[in-house]
C-alpha cells in the first residue's frame, strides 16, 4: 500500500502507533483486572482531566488527545525520514520507542511531579512505547515508495544474520526449557523468569519480593530472547570469520567462556540472592546448554569447520602415537 501524500502517510502511521499502544495497555489492564485503568490514570495525570471523573467522556476526550499526539509524531517522523533521506528502519523504530518512553517520563515529572512510568510499571510502559514506535516506522515504510524487503528474503540472502538469529533463538529456547523443567520439579512454575524479572525490573532483594505476574514473566522473556539473539549474531560473525582465519575459533571459545563468567558476575552484582535461590550450578548448566546448542548449530551449518577440527584432532592423535 503506497501513499504519495506525506501528510496522509504521517496521519495513518500515527493512528496505527496510537492504536498499537492503546491495545497493549488494554491487554495489560485486563490482565491486572483493572480495565481502562491506564488511560484513566494518564488522563488525570498528564491531560489534566481530573474534574471529568472516570467515565466514558473522560476516556473519549483522552483518546482524542492520545491519537492527536500520535498523528503529530507520525507526521514528524515522515518529515524527518524524507528530509534526511534515511530509511524507515527497525532501528529507527526502536529509537522512536525510547524517545516516546522518555517523553512520558519527563512529561509526567514536569506537568504533575509524578513518575508516570514507575506508577504504571516501567517495563510495561517501555514495551508499549517500543511497540508504538516500531508500528509508526513500519507503517511509514509500508506506505512509502521504498520497496519493503521481506524477512524471508533477508534471511535467505544473509547467511550470517540467519544463522545468528536461528542459533540465538535455539539457545534461548533451550535455556527456557531447562529452567522450566527445574521449576516444574520444584513445584514453582515460572519462578525462574519471575525471579530474574523481579530483580531486573523491580529491584527485588529476596524471594519474598518475587512478583509472579504475566508482565514480569513476559518482560524478562523478551529481554532473555533479545540477549541471546545478540549473542547468536556475534557468534555467527565469529564463525564466518573463522572460515577465513581458523585461529578465530580459539577466540570464539574464549568468547563463550567470558560470557559464562560475565553472566554469573552480573547476577552476583545485581542480586546475589538469585544465585542462592536458583542454585549456582543450574545457572552454569544453563549457560553450558546454551553454548552447546548454539555452537552445535553453527558447526552443523558449517561442515568445513567440522572437517578442519576433525583433521586437526587426527593430526594430534597421530603425533601422540608417533
Amino acid at each position: 500500500m503506497r501513499i504519495e501524500n506525506k501528510l496522509t502517510r504521517g496521519v495513518v502511521a500515527g493512528l496505527a502507533g496510537g492504536a498499537a499502544l492503546a491495545l497493549w495497555f488494554l491487554i495489560v489492564d485486563a490482565m491486572r483486572g483493572q480495565p481502562f485503568a491506564t488511560p484513566t490514570f494518564v488522563a488525570h495525570t498528564l491531560a489534566g482531566l481530573e474534574g471529568m471523573g472516570t467515565g466514558f467522556v473522560t476516556l473519549a476526550v483522552y483518546s482524542m488527545l492520545h491519537f492527536a499526539a500520535f498523528v503529530a509524531v507520525g507526521v514528524a517522523v515522515v518529515w524527518l525520514v524524507e528530509a534526511a533521506t534515511m530509511p524507515a528502519s527497525f532501528m529507527l523504530g526502536l529509537v522512536l520507542g525510547f524517545l516516546l518512553f522518555d517523553f512520558v517520563f519527563y512529561a509526567g515529572l514536569v506537568m504533575s511531579g509524578t513518575n508516570v512510568a514507575a506508577a504504571l510499571g516501567w517495563p510495561e510502559v517501555l514495551v508499549g512505547n517500543l511497540i508504538a514506535g516500531l508500528t509508526v516506522v513500519r507503517v511509514i515504510r509500508i506506505t512509502g515508495a521504498e520497496e519493503v524487503p521481506r524477512l524471508r528474503d533477508i534471511m535467505r540472502d544473509h547467511d550470517t544474520i540467519r544463522e545468528g538469529l536461528v542459533g540465538g533463538v535455539l539457545a534461548a529456547v533451550a535455556v527456557m526449557v531447562w529452567f522450566l523443567i527445574l521449576d516444574v520439579v520444584r513445584g514453582q512454575l515460572f519462578f525462574t523468569p519471575a525471579a530474574l524479572g523481579s530483580a531486573l525490573f523491580h529491584g527485588a532483594r529476596g524471594t519474598a519480593e518475587v512478583v509472579l505476574t504475566v508482565p514480569v514473566v513476559l518482560g524478562y522473556t523478551g529481554v532473555h530472547l533479545v540477549a541471546f539473539l545478540a549473542v547468536g549474531l556475534v557468534a555467527s560473525a565469529m564463525v564466518e570469520g573463522a572460515r577465513r582465519e581458523p585461529p578465530l575459533l580459539l577466540a570464539m571459545v574464549l568468547f563463550f567462556v567470558t560470557l559464562e563468567v560475565m553472566f554469573i558476575g552480573l547476577m552476583a552484582i545485581m542480586a546475589i540472592w538469585l544465585l542462592e535461590s536458583l542454585s549456582w550450578w543450574t545457572v552454569v548448566a544453563a549457560n553450558l546448554i546454551a553454548a552447546a546448542v548454539l555452537g552445535g548449530y553453527l558447526l552443523w551449518e558449517h561442515p568445513e569447520i567440522r572437517e578442519s577440527l576433525n583433521h586437526d584432532l587426527e593430526e594430534e592423535q597421530h603425533q601422540e602415537v608417533v
